[in-house]
């Protein structure tokens, strides 16, 4: 990290899985996929009311989508293969073009260009992308309450990872707060490939993952949200965020 102590830091939230919409072109594609929209797949229930909590508190920036990840998944790459889901992979590829400069590019633009002109303008970047998980996948129970993704070769990264982990751990002890699950921090997302384009002293880039069964409800999420900003307030007052990397 810049050991300019001058630089202040700009916390960016985005949400790229926050509801489940389909865009009405495309609802015929769609036609008996209501149960699969409603669940997991289709987007990460709670994690928008998690993220506007966190974005009124901090207070920060939101970027944020309502389509559902079953048109097109935000937080892949377009050379992943569950970038289209079994609903679009099978489009023409005109069409597939057209959903990607719809949707996909001017979220990840919009996103990318923010991060751009706070850096230009003299500041660091602490990107927030906030998603919630299933309480069990295929079998397997998450072992975790709130979880914190990093990159664990920016050291930075970890380093306030860490020490918000404690910061939570003083305020609500009973909660679990795993590093890196159940998805590596440096696995292909956003944050990754954010990570690509700027430099660890000018950006670093945390994915929060929330366990759905703990913010089913509106209070639950607004309640989640105020842990991770309140906890996060007190990190940036004690200038965690700008000790040298």
């Amino acid at each position: 990290m810049c050991p300019d102590r001058s630089r202040s830091v700009f916390v960016l939230l985005t949400c790229e899985h926050g509801g489940r919409e389909v865009p009405k072109p495309y609802r015929r594609h769609f036609s008996g996929g209501r149960a699969v929209l409603d669940s997991h797949r289709g987007y990460d229930p709670g994690s928008l009311g998690v993220a506007l909590r966190m974005a009124s508190r901090l207070p920060a920036p939101i970027i944020f989508s309502t389509v559902t990840r079953l048109l097109i998944d935000l937080n892949r790459s377009l050379d992943q293969p569950d970038t289209f889901s079994e609903f679009t992979r099978e489009l023409p590829a005109a069409e597939r073009t057209r959903i990607i400069s719809s949707y996909y590019t001017p979220h990840r633009e919009r996103v990318e260009q923010t991060v751009f002109a706070a850096i230009a303008a003299g500041q660091r970047v602490l990107h927030l992308g906030v998603h919630s998980c299933a309480d069990e996948l295929k079998g397997s129970k998450r072992e975790l309450d709130i979880a914190l993704l990093f990159d664990e070769a920016r050291p930075l990264e970890q380093v306030l990872c860490e020490r918000w982990r404690h910061e939570m751990n003083q305020r609500a002890g009973d909660l679990r707060y795993p590093f890196n699950a159940p998805y590596r921090g440096a696995d292909d997302g956003l944050t990754t490939a954010l990570r690509h384009r700027f430099k660890p002293r000018e950006y670093l880039g945390i994915e929060i993952e929330v366990r759905q069964g703990m913010i089913g409800r509106v209070p639950e999420q607004r309640a989640a949200g105020e842990l991770l900003a309140s906890t996060l307030r007190t990190l940036l007052r004690d200038d965690v965020a700008k000790k040298p990397a």
